[in-house]
């Protein structure tokens, strides 16, 4: 008798989960900036689809911070927001922490060829200039030291967090010394994972953030202030 696993089927994406997919890329990618309006009508248009996947698309978006929602003028891609900066990466120092501590043990090959293989992607997406793929794969990087942990819910709540502050990544990472620290602290991240380093691994973790937040948010108040200020 066979012991072959049925090979498991592999379904295409919805429509929803294309337009939901390419939204999130035009908005890490800084296509669509933050206040522009998202008019439904011309997206289904762009995208070849009605405007119920794209409706889906964007209450899924709004849940998760990315667009505003207003009654009688539709949606934008949601304002920057410099107290959201702090939060956002007050949180993420609390949890990430946890997910390496408890993670760390247990990181195998497999996880650190994804934070190989993810350098790799952030190198070429720096190479290109192609924002989209540079947020991409810097999430594949970190996630690849997260995930590890085994902890769902705080999984998702990093995603979470992760894809609110995408808009921010995306003025962080259009700045090209911006990109060039990045990919060097990635090398000591990288170095003390290898090492199995609890305490060097964290420590240039909260390095990594800790220069990311002044500038990032020096960014958003130069993007939010008001014209001729």
């Amino acid at each position: 008798m066979s012991t072959d696993r049925p090979r498991p089927v592999i379904k295409p994406p919805t429509a929803q989960e294309s337009v939901l997919r390419e939204l999130r890329r035009q908005l890490a990618g800084g296509v669509l900036r933050p206040g522009e309006p998202m008019q439904m009508e011309a997206l289904a248009e762009s995208f070849g689809v009605s405007r119920v996947p794209v409706r889906e698309a964007m209450r899924i978006l709004e849940g998760e911070g990315l667009v505003d929602y207003t009654p009688h003028r539709g949606y934008t891609a949601a304002r920057l927001d410099v107290a959201e900066v702090t939060e956002i990466y007050r949180l993420r120092e609390i949890l990430e922490t946890e997910a390496v501590r408890v993670g760390l043990p247990r990181l195998g090959a497999a996880d650190l060829a994804s934070m190989a293989e993810a350098t790799q992607q952030v190198d070429a997406a720096c190479q290109a200039e192609d924002l989209a793929a540079l947020t991409a794969a810097n999430r594949r990087f970190h996630f690849a030291l997260f995930t590890p942990c085994g902890m769902p819910r705080l999984l998702r709540i990093l995603e979470q967090i992760w894809s609110a502050s995408d808009q921010y990544r995306a003025l962080y990472f259009g700045v090209a010394p911006h990109r060039e620290q990045m990919r060097e602290e990635h090398r000591r991240i990288q170095d003390a994972a290898l090492a199995r380093d609890e305490a060097a691994l964290l420590r240039f973790l909260d390095a990594h953030r800790a220069h990311s937040v002044p500038l990032v948010t020096g960014l958003v108040r130069r993007a939010t202030a008001p014209a001729g200020t």
